[in-house]
């Protein structure tokens, strides 16, 4: 899996909540200043290019849909985090984030619950 750019992120998000939509659906999602359509398309296309949307066509319509699950990129990010910052160790990043008031005990309890299923 790639990872996104903040950007991509971001658009990801919409599409993971509305799950079937236009690029105009898309525009209409976002607060203003709207960016230009092009440019939101052009981001579109490099998210089915990175495999994570695919699209139906209806005429010269497109209504793209993800493929790639939000909770697998978040689990994704959460292994890459660990990865580039604590040495690979999932304990060092639980750690860090106690450490920085960042998890009550019921989302450390979770978080855990997360990490055990993935073992």
């Amino acid at each position: 899996m790639k990872r996104l750019t903040k950007a991509e992120e971001e658009i990801m998000h919409i599409i993971w909540r509305l799950e079937r939509c236009t690029v105009s659906d898309i525009l209409n999602d976002l607060g203003d200043p709207k960016p230009p359509h092009s440019s939101i398309s052009s981001i579109v296309r490099i998210l089915e290019k990175k495999e994570f949307l695919d699209h139906k066509a209806y005429g010269r319509t497109y209504e793209y849909f993800p493929i790639i699950e939000k909770d697998d990129y978040s689990k994704f990010t959460l292994k890459k985090i660990a990865s580039d910052y604590f040495e690979g160790s999932m304990n060092q990043l639980v750690s860090f984030l106690v450490k920085e008031n960042d998890v009550d005990v019921k989302e450390l309890g979770e978080l855990l619950d997360q990490l055990s299923d993935e073992a």
